[in-house]
């Protein structure tokens, strides 16, 4: 169902908005002494991440009291799926950069509309950097239009990823193929990967592992209107808001080098 601009424009304001107000929450921990600890499964956690998510649950839920919530620090409630819109959030994305006090973690919202991102806000508090998009009304970093790089080649890529997973051994072995040399860096937030993409900073990221939907769902909107494609390592559109809200793999990049990065890895079986 098509989404009235003057509604999209509404939400990515109200997003906009309310990330930065809880940047000014995650500045204050930043660098600082606070809580932390392990969750069950063994991710980090701070009260800086509970603080920020208590913020945008009052602040987004109080403004559109009729959409669904997922957020990877509130128990999820599943009638989510019943709702027309869904926030997705990340209250803080790279909570290993964010303890390290490496500047490199995102404050991300978004809003999902039958399974898909329609609005989505990336920020990072520390850069001031503030990535925003809408469907259909382009992709901004600061109030500036951003679109992805050109490079179609994977050779000499500016490639966001696990370095010691392209360097891996098993690429040897047919039919994968080896990797050509690429500039490969890493980043803790996989939406600002997304994001640093989008703006043409990179050429490329993947991830073939697990991803929840709060890591990606906000900047995935902000790659697809900076003009780049983003699937699954196999080529399938993400599908958000499904009752586990996870995604099996990310590649994202412009077209061109984005299905020259499929062509070398969608024959691969990831682990169930």
């Amino acid at each position: 169902m098509p989404v009235p601009e003057s509604d999209l424009v509404s939400d990515l304001v109200l997003l906009e908005e309310a990330v930065r107000e809880a940047g000014h929450i995650a500045r204050r921990f930043f660098g600082g002494d606070y809580k932390r600890w392990r969750k069950e499964k063994g991710s980090p956690v701070t009260e800086a991440d509970l603080a920020v998510d208590q913020f945008l649950t009052n602040r987004l839920r109080s403004a559109r009291a009729n959409y669904g919530w997922l957020s990877e620090e509130t128990e999820d409630d599943e009638s989510r799926l019943t709702q027309a819109f869904t926030f997705v959030v990340d209250p803080i994305d790279g909570t290993i950069a964010f303890v390290r006090g490496k500047p490199h973690f995102t404050i991300c919202a978004g809003v999902i509309s039958e399974g898909r991102p329609i609005a989505g806000v990336v920020y990072n508090p520390i850069t001031d950097e503030c990535f925003r998009a809408g469907r259909g009304l382009g992709a901004w970093c600061n109030g500036k239009p951003i679109h992805v790089g050109s490079r179609q080649d994977v050779e000499g890529c500016r490639m966001l990823g696990d370095k010691a997973m392209f360097e891996h051994p098993a690429w040897s072995n047919a039919p994968n193929i080896p990797w050509p040399p690429m500039e490969i860096e890493s980043r803790n937030s996989i939406a600002l990967r997304l994001a640093l993409v989008a703006g043409g900073t990179f050429d490329a990221m993947m991830a073939l592992s697990a991803k929840h939907d709060w890591d990606l769902a906000a900047a995935e909107i902000i790659v697809l209107e900076a003009g780049g494609a983003v699937t699954t390592h196999t080529g399938e559109t993400l599908k958000y808001n499904r009752p586990t809200a996870v995604q099996p793999s990310v590649v994202a990049a412009a077209p061109g080098l984005h299905a020259n990065l499929l062509a070398r890895v969608r024959h691969i079986k990831l682990p169930g």
